[in-house]
């Protein structure tokens, strides 16, 4: 009988608490943003102690040389495997599987796919592919709230709505840079820096931040010189620096995505050890050039310090450049988050050295332009400009950086996307059979307003006209309903069938203004977008609204009709 009882004792509970957190779904939403945050903060603190102290065991201090050939690829073969059999959406960035789980699959993501981005991603980075922790990082903190949040009985909207809170908790913690981790959730996650859920993303990537300066201390990614600016003449190499930041980073976007449709197309039994073709270019790679290996962050730190000369800068801008493409494509796990800041640092010192060589006087150093450079290709891959100015600020803490960064980032954002209109997630997404919404869609979406749609008020009833007067009118109208005017202007809507049923009820001789109500009345304004106009007709069943003035509400402007929207998104003419 016990036995019995069990499973509905349970099933009762259960139902208590969807009932507790259906009546109280915004206070445990807040909850769980504290929870998310501490939680993934734990997790990457975790996933980057892991890594470090897995990759120091493969490689040594004066290990063989043969490791730095057969470790990339050993370790690319086994997690292909593993990916392949185990967790096939544990593959690649992170970021566009992030976006798929907001846009596309209800904010679902596994707890299976999180286990597998964890652990491959570890032993893939620990074993020398120059791939980013960062990307992964996203899918392991969107991954956690989303479980925690399908698993405490929330909405799917809440759910979905957790996506950006974990990802900024993960930014902040594998980058050390809340603020940043913050616009990067709101610029490239979501879409929408003005999104409802700020307030969330903030709180958990404070949390998230917190935990990791507790367990790891105060420490930043690079430890970077104070920056000076020599001579206001340096901004046109700043410019300069900006035009060959966003035609590196519109090469190495191309290179990727022309790679990775190759590898896409080929026979799916070959899945499982394409990884190899990026361990292998990587190995050999490495026994001719150790630096190459790994994501290279601490030879970034001797670009931003000066301490690298501009010939081994120039060598491991290109190499990088190729073996973080194909070993992307070929299907390992890792991110590009954290190679385009590689990119921008070697770019920016080889840019920052010659500038100082040929103009000693007017150009600062190396390690100036190395810094703003790593903002430069992180704006013109990623396309998060205002994610590459606030993690650079972060990082120096220095103000004086902000419009050499500024001026460019703007121009490398620019030029990438003019010569490569898609951003490179959005491309990614696509090759994964994902249409993901495009920022284009959705400022086209946002730009949809009323005003767009409205037509002049060409017909009003009057408040002192009777009822059998308005239902004469209507029968030699197309509308359905009419804008109720009076001395102060509009006052109310009129719909046809209130005319025509008041009439047969025998109140014919009533004047409109004795059966329109007085005060609210279903209208809407000219910056209002079309689907509030939808929303307010369905709301007052009403294919007809008039659009007033902000500031008088009874000043009509014009109206709307349900037709006059479908027009203008050519369903229907006008």
């Amino acid at each position: 009988m016990s036995a019995q009882g069990n499973p509905i004792s349970q099933e009762a509970r259960s139902g208590v608490w969807k009932r507790l957190v259906t009546g109280r779904e915004d206070q445990v939403f807040l909850i769980l943003t504290l929870v998310i945050g501490a939680l993934v903060g734990l997790v990457v603190v975790a996933f980057i102690l892991l890594t470090e102290r897995f990759g120091a065991g493969l490689y040594p201090e004066g290990g063989a040389a043969w490791r730095r050939i057969f470790i990339p690829i050993g370790g690319s073969l086994a997690m292909g495997y593993l990916l392949f059999r185990f967790f096939p959406d544990a593959r690649g960035s992170g970021v566009p599987q992030t976006k798929a789980a907001l846009y596309a699959r209800e904010g679902r993501i596994s707890l299976k796919t999180i286990f597998g981005k964890f652990f491959c991603t570890s032993a893939t980075l620990a074993s020398g592919i120059p791939l980013g922790r960062e990307g992964p990082a996203v899918q392991v903190g969107a991954g956690i709230a989303s479980v925690l949040g399908r698993k405490l009985g929330l909405s799917p909207e809440k759910v979905k709505s957790l996506i950006p809170v974990g990802a900024a908790a993960a930014i902040a913690a594998a980058f050390n840079t809340p603020l940043a981790a913050v616009l990067f959730a709101l610029e490239e996650v979501v879409g929408d820096l003005h999104a409802p859920v700020l307030g969330s993303v903030v709180l958990a990537s404070a949390t998230s931040w917190a935990v990791l300066r507790l367990l790891l201390g105060n420490h930043p990614l690079f430890e970077v010189p104070q920056y000076q600016l020599v001579n206001p003449a340096e901004f046109a190499l700043y410019a300069v620096l900006g035009v060959a930041g966003g035609l590196v980073s519109v090469a190495f976007t191309r290179m990727l995505l022309v790679l990775r449709e190759e590898f896409l197309a080929a026979p799916r039994k070959t899945v499982w050890f394409q990884p190899v073709a990026g361990g292998l270019l990587v190995g050999l790679i490495g026994w001719f050039v150790p630096q190459n290996l790994g994501v290279g962050y601490k030879y970034v730190g001797d670009a931003l310090n000066g301490y690298m000369v501009w010939k081994v800068m120039a060598l491991l801008l290109v190499l990088k450049l190729v073996s973080v493409a194909v070993s992307y494509a070929s299907g390992n796990a890792g991110g590009i988050f954290g190679p385009s800041l590689f990119l921008g640092a070697m770019l920016g010192g080889v840019v920052g050295t010659v500038g100082h060589a040929l103009f000693p006087n007017h150009v600062g150093t190396s390690g100036a332009y190395a810094l703003v450079g790593m903002g430069t290709a992180f704006a013109g891959i990623v396309r998060a400009p205002m994610t590459s100015v606030m993690m650079i600020f972060e990082i120096t803490r220095d103000y004086a950086v902000i419009v050499p960064l500024m001026i460019s980032n703007l121009v490398s954002f620019f030029v990438a996307s003019r010569f490569q209109k898609e951003p490179i997630y959005e491309v990614l997404a696509h090759q994964d059979g994902i249409h993901l919404p495009t920022a284009e869609s959705r400022a086209l979406e946002g730009n949809r307003r009323v005003l767009q749609a409205m037509r002049a008020a060409a017909e009003t009833l009057d408040a002192g006209t009777t009822l059998r007067d308005a239902e004469a009118k209507a029968r030699a109208s197309a509308l359905n309903a009419w804008p109720v005017v009076s001395h102060e202007g509009v006052i109310g809507v009129l719909p046809r069938e209130v005319a025509e049923s008041a009439a047969k009820n025998g109140d014919a001789e009533k004047k409109l203004s004795e059966i329109i109500a007085v005060g609210e009345f279903p209208h809407v304004h000219t910056d209002h977008p079309l689907h509030m106009a939808l929303d307010r007709m369905g709301a007052a069943n009403l294919d007809m609204l008039p659009v007033v003035s902000r500031t008088n509400v009874h000043q009509l402007l014009g109206i709307v009709t349900l037709d006059d929207v479908l027009a203008l998104y050519g369903v229907r003419t006008r």
